[in-house]
């Protein structure tokens, strides 16, 4: 009588882990996988074109307080098709394993819900304060045309919303390294407004901590 061995136990209800699962796919994470497609055609174009198209393409994508104040919905949707820095930029590595991973735990539209809340709080909290300096007499006038365009504010709300789904030691290692690295970024000051979104961006995310662990039925 031959023994076959029995498969490798799994928590109640979970399939096991593999590897590819890192990676969006178009039916495990269409949200991504589209997304990620578009992030890739738009670096490629601004890669690839002619300066000039591309400049004015990015100015036309810019959510500074003049865009928002005439086509807001349009330079908000518009910004978040551009990844600062290219594919080679770490929020295009970022946004693959962060959202991928999200999207597996919670879906493709609450992911989407997360993302782009965090894309479009952020957003704002950095150029209102930019518009209101402006009346005040603190700013000139060009500070409302300020180029402001990428992914990072809704990636940043994603890890945040991430971490809150990880084991404790994963998710305080997570937040510990990327609090480093925007830590960093404030002490240089090279953008003081960008670089305040960004932690204000993750903090949003961390809020939905109750939340996405309701909708991966993760008990705390």
């Amino acid at each position: 009588m031959s023994v076959v061995a029995a498969p490798p136990a799994t928590t109640a209800g979970q399939r096991p882990w593999r590897p590819w699962q890192l990676f969006p796919t178009p039916t495990g994470t269409p949200f991504t996988f589209s997304y990620a497609l578009v992030l890739i055609a738009t670096s490629l174009f601004a890669d690839y074109a002619d300066p000039a198209t591309v400049s004015d393409a990015l100015r036309g994508s810019s959510t500074d307080v003049a865009h928002l104040t005439d086509s807001p919905l349009l330079v908000l949707v518009a910004s978040a098709l551009w990844i600062a820095g290219g594919l080679a930029s770490p929020y295009a590595v970022g946004f693959v394993f962060v959202l991928t991973a999200l999207e597996r735990r919670i879906g493709g539209l609450r992911t989407a819900g997360v993302f782009l809340l965090g894309h479009v709080v952020a957003t704002l909290a950095t150029e209102i304060p930019v518009g209101l300096s402006v009346l005040a007499g603190h700013l000139p006038d060009s500070s409302l045309h300020r180029l402001d365009y990428g992914i990072s504010f809704g990636l940043m709300a994603s890890v945040g919303a991430l971490a809150g789904l990880l084991t404790p030691w994963a998710r305080w290692a997570v937040l510990a390294a990327v609090g480093v690295m925007l830590l960093q970024d404030l002490l240089a000051f090279t953008d003081p407004l960008t670089n305040w979104g960004h932690p204000l961006a993750l903090l949003l995310g961390v809020a939905f901590w109750p939340l996405v662990r309701r909708w991966a039925r993760i008990p705390r």
